[in-house]
């Protein structure tokens, strides 16, 4: 029983760090971006992570109440720089545009991440 369970925590292991890597270059006119908050899965959270980043607005829903960030690194959750989108309330969206550069903290419950706070980066 013992073997069995660390063969597939081993194996889930592996999908996860298959996942990871290198950032890779989309668009939002390539109808490549995530759903509002998606990432690929890394395992469902007990209890809400936090994260902070700075990025680049890469786009804008406020009908889906989503902003997509280009993002560096984000230590707290150790993951690399990407590309990804986080449900934003309508008044954190006010005054931002493409191409802005913001920092941010977030909410993430281990499938989607919830933009906490956000303001234009100095």
């Amino acid at each position: 029983m013992k073997r069995s369970t660390m063969s597939a925590s081993v194996l889930a292991l592996a999908f996860v760090l298959a996942g990871c890597g290198e950032r890779t270059e989309t668009t939002a006119t390539e109808g490549t971006a995530a759903e509002p908050g998606a990432v690929a899965d890394k395992g469902a959270a007990t209890t809400p992570e936090h994260g902070k980043g700075a990025g680049t607005v890469s786009a804008i829903d406020p009908a889906k109440g989503a902003i997509t960030l280009d993002h560096g690194a984000i230590p707290e959750l150790k993951w690399p720089a990407m590309e990804m989108s986080f449900a934003a309330k309508p008044e954190q969206l006010a005054g931002l545009k493409v191409g802005d550069k913001v920092d941010f903290a977030f909410d993430w419950d281990g499938k989607s991440g919830a933009v906490t706070e956000i303001r234009k980066a100095n």
